[in-house]
This record gives structure tokens, sequence and C-alpha cells, in this order.
């Protein structure tokens, strides 16, 4: 995934990706076979099957888009035409059962563990320049970059392969009607759709070939198309944004990312918090869910108490609650903006939860080698 290239003739583009969505063979050499981890002949993306060619719906939004975007409309309608349903893909969008209980230890134990912290520890070495300078640049500390890309890829070892052309069709034009919010979705998709084509047809590249997860996300940090376009960042200065293999561009795109949304430098995310149970108003402090809402004086009014420096904390703070299944009662900390922002890169407490755990396990590991050295 490589960015800001000279654009190609559309005219040789356009008549290959016909050939594709007409079931010819369609070889583009070693990157035909592009691996989840940047490297060819390792992994095959997973197959389609009906071309979206025989779509009139997908036909008329590629109309739309060229129309919309100024690309050429031959192009669009052969790039959306190849791409090919993938059976599997909408039922991974529908919600988990009514009732559910959520684990946060077991979510955690998915991501905190010796593998990944050890690989983490190995990409913090080998970046320990790029991260500073990220800090330095938006203001955002190397354990919370380093926590994003161990939990979305394992520092690119688990990048996805799904082609990104198929998955984002396949939620445009085929998303899940049992979902409770199938409109907002399906349009979200199709503006995703729209931005992958519109940065691909300012590229050398073959759409086809990007991979990714089921829902499109690309990259060492799984960024969706139009966070490429909004954040993503040639941080080494050489002249195009690869969050593929380039560690420096995965780094700033990140740190980019979370300074757009309102990262504070020198914030904690989260303070503990325990409860003064003869005051405490807790569906009042869990009402606004994670989003920050209270002053620390208010926030202690309703029975909550942040502890250490969270007392004195300017900003708002959020209750945040994390189930522990049945047998356990939950954990609660105290939420702060910059917990709220890493919510905006995946909408769950849990998940940033777990990126402020690795992050930290990670950083402690780090220290713990280098006293072990001394």
């Amino acid at each position: 995934m490589r960015f800001l290239l000279p654009k190609p003739s559309r005219t040789a583009t356009a008549a290959a990706v016909l050939l594709a969505a007409c079931g010819f063979a369609w070889s583009t050499g070693a990157l035909a076979q592009k691996s989840v981890n940047g490297r060819a002949g390792a992994a095959s993306p997973v197959r389609g099957s009906t071309p979206y060619a025989t779509r009139d719906d997908a036909m008329q939004f590629a109309d739309d888009v060229a129309e919309r975007r100024g690309l050429d409309r031959e192009w669009v309608r052969a790039t959306i035409g190849s791409a090919r349903f993938l059976p599997n893909v909408p039922r991974l969008m529908l919600p988990g059962p009514v009732g559910t209980v959520k684990n946060w230890q077991t979510y955690r134990g998915r991501f905190i563990d010796p593998v990944r912290i050890a690989a983490g520890v190995r990409f913090w070495r080998a970046n320990a320049d790029t991260l500073a300078r990220a800090e330095q640049v938006y203001g955002v500390p190397p354990e919370i970059v380093v926590g994003i890309i161990g939990v979305e890829t394992i520092y690119g070892r688990n990048m996805g392969n799904f082609r990104v052309i198929d998955a984002l069709a396949t939620l445009s034009f085929d998303f899940p009607d049992a979902h409770p919010r199938a409109a907002d979705r399906r349009a979200f998709f199709r503006g995703e759709l729209e931005s992958f084509l519109s940065t691909e047809s300012r590229t050398a590249e073959d759409p086809l070939v990007p991979v990714g997860s089921y829902a499109g996300a690309m990259g060492m940090p799984q960024f969706m198309p139009s966070s490429i376009a909004k954040y993503a960042v040639d941080f080494d200065g050489d002249g195009r944004i690869d969050l593929v293999n380039n560690p420096a561009d995965v780094i700033g795109s990140v740190a980019n990312y979370f300074k757009a949304f309102g990262w504070q430098p020198g914030v904690p995310a989260i303070y503990p918090v325990h409860f003064e149970e003869a005051r405490l108003q807790k569906a009042l402090l869990l009402a606004p869910d994670i989003l920050p809402t209270f002053s620390a004086d208010s926030f202690v009014a309703a029975g909550a108490v942040p502890e250490g420096d969270g007392i004195n904390h300017k900003g708002l703070f959020a209750l945040v609650e994390l189930q522990n299944g049945l047998d356990m009662p939950p954990t609660y900390v105290a939420g702060t903006r910059n917990f709220y922002v890493i919510t905006r890169y995946n909408w769950s407490s849990y998940y940033a939860m777990s990126v402020l755990d690795l992050g930290q396990e990670v950083k402690a590991a780090m220290e713990q080698q280098q006293q072990a050295a001394r």
C-alpha cells in the first residue's frame, strides 16, 4: 500500500481489470501473491465468489462515484465489477447474541501475552528514534503507538488476507439487513469504498492487489481507506506513504491520527478509582458510557473517587466499566479525554484498555531488560 506515485494510464488498467471481472487469469507476478506481512509468496488472498459486474446497484454506484470524484468511468466500473462477493463476511458483522456477558480478563488475554510483548520490545528497539520523534511532533507517547500496532497486527505479522476491494464491495452492497444499524453501516462502507477508489486512482498500483481485514482495514495500523486519506503521513520523507512495510510511516500515521482526535500530551488515559458506597450513583455515572462528562468534583459527588493524581485532574472523566463475566465483579477505571481518543480508533473500552495494557507491558519489559544489562 504505497501512495504518492505517478498516475498510470487508466485505459490499460481498466482493460486488465475487465479481463479479471470476466473470469480471465490476472497475472501480476509476485504482487499477486502479496502476503499478509507485505512479502511475496507467503499467502494468497481469500477468494470471493460472484463478481459485482453483474449487479446493477454496484454499477450505478460506480457511475455515481466516477461523477462525484471526477474519475475515469470505465476504470471505476471495471474495478468494482472485478470485486467478488465474500459469503462469510456479512455474518462477521452481526453483533453477538443479546444478553452475552463480556469478560475483560478473557478479552485481555487475547492481546497481552509473552509472544506479543516480546514482539513489541523488538519493534520498539528497532524504531526507538522514530517513536521518540513522533512523540515530539504529535505528543503521543511511544507506548500508545506500540500498543496500537501490537493489538492490531502484532507489528505487521497479521495484516489480513482479504482483498480490500472484495471486502468493501461485499459490505457496501450485501451488508446484512439483520444488523440493527444496517443502513448506517452500509453507508459507511460505501464511503470507504469510494475513498479506496479515489486513492487507488492516484497510484501506479493494481487496485485488485491490496489485502487487509474482512472489513477493509489495511497495513500495520489497520487504517480504513478514509483514515489513510486523512491521517496517513510520509514520516520518513521518502516521497511515498507505505503502511505495510515502512514502520516510520506507520508510527507517524498512528500518532497523527491520535493528535487529530484531540490527544492531550502528558495526560494519563485512565486513573484508578474507588467508590464511596454511601453516595454512589452508578447509573448516573455510567449513563454517558465512555464519553468524558464529569468534572473531578462532580465525579466525587456521585461517589466515584479518582486515586492518586486523578483527584487533581483538570479535565472531564468517564466511569469505564469492564465486565468480568458472571462470576466476578466488573473492573472500573476513571477514563480521561485520552482514553476516549483511543476509542476513536476502535469504539470499545475493552479495546482501549488492551492497547494501554500492552503498551505498558512492553515498556516494563524494555525497562527490565535495560536494568538486567547494566
